[in-house]
């Protein structure tokens, strides 16, 4: 209030000194007009609707029976409404669970697990590659021609590509062998990132990257320019005359 006080003799706007530290406004007036804010440590009467001891032991008590154990409250209310019960709505059970410290992952399901995001660096060639397939527009309207395409993040290099008229796992297993036969890999760690889709994630390809030697590395989910070199010569390439 006093460093408040000393710059508006100065010549400043209150509610520019209250905002350089922080405070409202408003709540500055209150400090001037009452001899101490109250509000936290005033009696207030609890609100009618409030539960008992008795109805918070009874959402508890049916929230952790065999049958309702492995479910969350938007499926426990329903349920206990059909048998004709009515304890407290949804949120209530959310809140109650939580003041109980039962609101986490309930019955078998494992909760999710944390990893560290993996992050690989090309010092030289040959260490991090990606690939990905894309569409190329033909003459005729309606068809499409796929790109297979390995490109060496350090160098930019093309290491190999193929154009195919279906997209499968096959194609794709074939097109890595000869990468790796082209640039002799075999023996030394190399590291073949994508994106997330089906071909890249699916068991045929995992097993010729095991029969290679090669260390298998995916975008994040929902992640975009986490394949940016793959994605940013599929661009020209398809945006070139």
């Amino acid at each position: 209030m006093e460093l408040i006080a000393e710059a508006v003799k100065g010549g400043a706007r209150r509610f520019r000194a209250c905002k350089e530290l922080g405070l409202c406004l408003r709540t500055v007036q209150r400090w001037r007009h009452c001899e101490a804010d109250k509000r936290q440590i005033v009696q207030r009467e609890a609100p009618l609707n409030k539960l008992s001891a008795e109805e918070r032991q009874a959402v508890l008590d049916a929230a952790n029976q065999p049958g309702f154990a492995s479910l969350t409250p938007h499926q426990i209310v329903p349920k206990l409404a059909d048998e004709g019960i009515y304890l407290a709505s949804e949120s209530t059970f959310y809140r109650v669970l939580r003041e109980a410290k039962q609101n986490v992952r309930r019955g078998r399901a494992k909760a999710p697990k944390r990893r560290v995001l993996t992050t690989h660096r090309a010092d030289g060639p040959n260490q991090v590659w990606c690939w990905d397939i894309t569409w190329l527009p033909t003459t005729v309207k309606g068809r499409f021609f796929y790109w297979y395409m390995v490109k060496d993040i350090y160098s930019r290099k093309l290491v190999t590509n193929e154009v195919h008229e279906s997209e499968c796992s096959e194609h794709a297993c074939v097109l890595l062998e000869k990468g790796c036969l082209r640039e002799r890999t075999a023996g030394r760690p190399l590291v073949l990132h994508s994106d997330n889709g089906h071909v890249m994630k699916g068991s045929l390809l995992r097993e010729s990257m095991i029969s290679l030697g090669v260390e298998p590395s995916f975008s994040r989910p929902r992640v975009s320019n986490d394949n940016a070199y793959a994605e940013a010569l599929f661009r020209t390439a398809k945006y070139c005359p």
